[in-house]
């Protein structure tokens, strides 16, 4: 199976939506490498970025649910190197 490194950086404007945002991330748990959430007060927001090492079509899986979030924004870097088989 062929895989690649991302990271998503999320943004989370609305935190009412946390809880939402969180379910989808467990679904893909098996492809995160790790995560890192920083609440940033003094702008009201939540800062996260997810490492994933997963195949293509699971990174946009998630990217697209991510996007569909209201109050959520994300982005989506992929790594240089080509793909890897696992």
């Amino acid at each position: 199976m062929q895989t690649r490194i991302a990271v998503i950086a999320i943004i989370v404007d609305d935190r009412s939506k946390s809880e939402e945002l969180n379910q989808i991330l467990h679904q893909y748990g098996e492809y995160i490498v790790g995560r890192m959430g920083v609440p940033y007060r003094p702008k009201d927001v939540s800062v996260i970025s997810v490492i994933l090492d997963a195949p293509q079509e699971k990174i946009s899986a998630l990217s697209g649910k991510l996007g569909m979030l209201e109050g959520v924004t994300s982005k989506t870097v992929y790594s240089k190197l080509s793909e890897k088989s696992v």
